[in-house]
């Protein structure tokens, strides 16, 4: 049986939905906080376990029979990102799964200047000394993201952004597809994979083309310098310590940490991976 955990999450869904294509309903097992937002996985006779990665004894009866364990990393950073994930991992080996997978990031490193990376680092750290063989997703950064840093510039006509550098935007499809068919392909991947990433590696100057291009309206690109960016998150309600870990993500594209591209992710897909104009142009229809 293959385990998905965050199954309702953004990623964890597609992979679910994706791997029904091409494994029988009855070997998909899911771990998730809330069964109910799950129903319609349980309707396709996917089973349908509750646990969170702060409950071992959850995890152990959600992981129960896993031959795979798919640990969908949390939408958290620090000290209890990297706690969670080990408990996840241990329930994994507890269980008996015979290879435990983990959606980790290009650039994860002890030394990256974003937190999530030296989480993911952590996480990387913690499977190696488990016991159990691993494969670790190195995903490329989400294109979604760079849809949310753009924010309402479209229709403002203002970009103002930290200072940044080339990012290979990558597709949560394409990363869910990829997924599916290590997951498919057992053993194909030992240890952390090559970076699963678009073609293109863009800045923020690229991402105001781009959407100056799809509306028809000009967006224009400004440099905002860290602390104004700072001050403005945090004027806005958003806490210090996120302020500061977004503004990582500025300084790692800076030091070229998400610039590399690589073709492993297409040659996983067989064909080209989604453009971030494509991402780009379903969310500026969609707002």
């Amino acid at each position: 049986m293959i385990i998905v955990t965050g199954a309702t999450g953004q990623l964890g869904r597609q992979i679910v939905e994706r791997l029904l294509t091409r494994v029988p309903a009855a070997r998909i097992g899911v771990s998730v906080r809330d069964p109910q937002k799950a129903q319609n996985l349980a309707d396709q006779g996917v089973r349908v376990r509750q646990a969170s990665f702060t409950d071992a004894a959850g995890l152990a009866h959600a992981f129960e029979g896993a031959s795979q364990v798919l640990v969908v990393s949390v939408d958290k950073m620090g000290e209890e990102c990297v706690r969670q994930h080990r408990t996840a991992i241990e329930a994994a080996v507890t269980a008996g799964a015979r290879r435990i997978l983990y959606t980790s990031q290009m650039g994860a490193g002890t030394t990256s200047r974003f937190q999530a990376c030296r989480d993911h680092a952590a996480t990387e750290e913690a499977l190696r000394t488990c016991g159990v063989p691993f494969t670790s997703l190195r995903n490329g950064f989400h294109a979604t993201s760079a849809a949310h840093f753009l924010g309402n510039a479209a229709q403002s006509g203002r970009l103002a952004l930290p200072a940044d550098g080339p990012v290979a935007w990558t597709a949560h499809a394409d990363l869910a597809d990829a997924a599916v068919a290590i997951l498919a392909d057992e053993g194909r991947f030992d240890g952390p994979t090559p970076p699963l990433t678009g073609r293109q590696a863009l800045t923020f100057d690229d991402v105001a083309a781009i959407a100056t291009e799809l509306t028809g309206r000009t967006v224009t690109r400004t440099v905002a310098p860290d602390d104004q960016f700072r001050t403005q998150l945090t004027g806005q309600g958003v806490p210090a310590e996120t302020a500061d870990q977004l503004l990582g993500i500025f300084a790692a594209s800076r030091a070229g940490e998400f610039a590399t591209t690589d073709p492993t992710l297409a040659a996983l897909l067989g064909r080209e991976p989604v453009t971030l104009r494509t991402v780009l142009r379903e969310q500026l229809s969609e707002s």
